[in-house]
């Protein structure tokens, strides 16, 4: 089972990426409250559906559904990864004719497209949003905009629209775009999705395969489904069936309120079977909230290293049954260290919030402020007791760009990066050192040496770094030496490492 981006230009995707959720709006939607009809069924199940249908919703709510085609330029050909695979000697072709065809072949190939990795064609992404503030904000996912050189917002009415960039959290998938009309847009708003039932009727709308306001409805199939990229989202199930291209889409309930963002499918033949995945509303509105204010998120840190408790565990904790969060390990200079936390203390509550599953306890603390005392109730050696611990400010919440102010001329690496935390590290599996690449200027250095977005820096010459500063500051080391010689940073792509040298001079 894979996840990747759910629009056009994904054609062969199994598992996709489709959503977002909106803000708050200005004002509250209205329209005829639907009927329902009850049909007998057998063993006296009653069988609930509207009566009809969801027309009066869908025509007070698809104004504010929009349409985003993202414009971006790709760099293809020989980057430093495709040149260099495998062992022994390396050839571009694999061709099983004469050797003097495979001469002619390379010889000619090598002499018409010597400049193959520096051409840059053009794609566009295809994806869904909707309006949440009249003034013209719009919330879509950030895979569908990530990398873009433009972005066009389309309304319902047809207008196109230049939208920029708010702010994204690339780990829950978000992002807030820009718009500017003469005219105040219509809007929605976000509902409670955590009233939201498995078995109550949903809406998507949005924009599959590029094909314009597209509406389907369903049930919600599940909750708080674990899609293992990470652990601030837990998705609800829906089988109304989304699409590539429905990716940043609204989810409505009966009420016309978005409850989730159409964020993923299942799908074995990279269509819809019934199987998709949206992020809930209640998650993702404290999300938008700080793009809408500041332009990015900060979550706050513990610094423990969490595991599930098992019944087993539990039999030998003395605990009632299987709950809470098993304390691993507690990091070093970490909030925890400075608090009364011990290896082996399970977290039961977390600000008077019941920890039911491990994966509870990192989503309570990143949504919890920053610099506060946090109280958390633990059991240990068979009693609870309280502990309390200030929380600080998540490394990389804040992304630092390696261009620009923050470098010299000559250390202009084209690179916008981000810290790894514990989870991007183990997935990764890297110890300490790391720093992701979240976005690359086409135009830049780090492009012309086949850099992408994704890509982790474990050195910049011969210093190991762990954050962005530390790569910054290791650039301006090698450009102060006079030398006006490459950068060479050892580079980390899935399980590939490699040595790539940047021009930055």
């Amino acid at each position: 089972m894979r996840i990747s981006a759910l629009s056009l230009r994904s054609q062969k995707t199994k598992l996709a990426v489709v959503g977002l959720a909106g803000l708050t709006a200005l004002g509250a939607i209205t329209y005829a409250r639907q009927g329902i009809t009850a049909i007998p069924g057998p063993a006296d199940t009653r069988i609930i559906q509207p009566a009809a249908g969801f027309a009066d919703l869908v025509e007070a709510v698809r104004p504010a559904v929009v349409n985003i085609s993202a414009r971006n330029i790709e760099t293809v050909g020989l980057a430093p990864f495709d040149q260099h695979r495998g062992s022994g000697p390396q050839n571009r072709f694999e061709f099983n004719g004469s050797p003097q065809m495979r001469q002619f072949m390379e010889r000619f190939f090598n002499q018409q497209m010597p400049d193959q990795s520096q051409r840059r064609p053009e794609s566009r992404s295809l994806g869904s949003g909707f309006i949440v503030d009249s003034s013209g904000l719009v919330v879509t996912n950030h895979h569908v905009i990530k990398g873009a050189q433009d972005i066009e917002v389309i309304l319902d009415d047809g207008r196109t629209l230049e939208a920029s960039v708010r702010g994204v959290d690339p780990r829950t998938d978000l992002a807030l775009l820009e718009v500017h009309s003469e005219q105040p847009l219509p809007q929605v708003r976000f509902g409670d999705s955590d009233s939201a039932r498995v078995g109550d009727w949903v809406i998507a709308i949005g924009n599959p395969f590029g094909l314009g306001g597209t509406t389907t409805s369903g049930i919600v199939s599940a909750r708080g489904r674990d899609l293992r990229d990470g652990p601030y989202v837990d998705y609800i199930q829906i089988d109304a069936p989304i699409n590539r291209g429905n990716s940043g889409g609204p989810l409505f309930n009966h009420e016309g309120e978005v409850i989730g963002i159409n964020t993923a499918i299942f799908s074995p033949n990279g269509g819809s079977v019934g199987i998709g995945f949206a992020i809930p509303s209640a998650q993702a509105e404290t999300v938008i909230n700080q793009l809408r204010e500041t332009g990015s998120v900060a979550r706050s840190w513990l610094g423990v290293e969490i595991q599930p408790v098992t019944q087993e565990l539990a039999d030998g904790l003395g605990l009632s049954e299987p709950t809470g969060a098993l304390i691993s390990r507690v990091s070093p200079n970490s909030p925890a260290e400075r608090s009364e936390l011990k290896p082996g203390d399970v977290i039961l509550e977390f600000n008077q919030r019941e920890v039911k599953k491990m994966r509870d306890l990192p989503r309570m603390v990143a949504q919890a402020q920053t610099g506060s005392d946090a109280a958390i109730t633990v059991w240990r050696d068979g009693t609870q007791m309280n502990v309390t611990a200030q929380l600080e400010p998540m490394a990389g919440t804040r992304q630092a760009l390696a261009s620009g102010n923050d470098a010299h001329e000559g250390a202009r690496l084209g690179l916008k990066l981000s810290n790894l935390d514990a989870a991007d590290r183990e997935a990764a599996g890297l110890d300490d050192a790391g720093v992701r690449i979240e976005a690359v200027d086409p135009d830049g250095a780090a492009a012309r040496e086949g850099l992408r977005s994704g890509d982790i820096i474990l050195k910049v010459g011969p210093e190991n770094v762990r954050t962005a500063d530390d790569v910054i500051a290791a650039v301006r080391a090698l450009q102060s030496e006079g030398k006006k010689r490459p950068v060479v940073l050892l580079v980390q792509r899935g399980g590939d490492r490699q040595f790539v040298a940047v021009r930055t001079g």
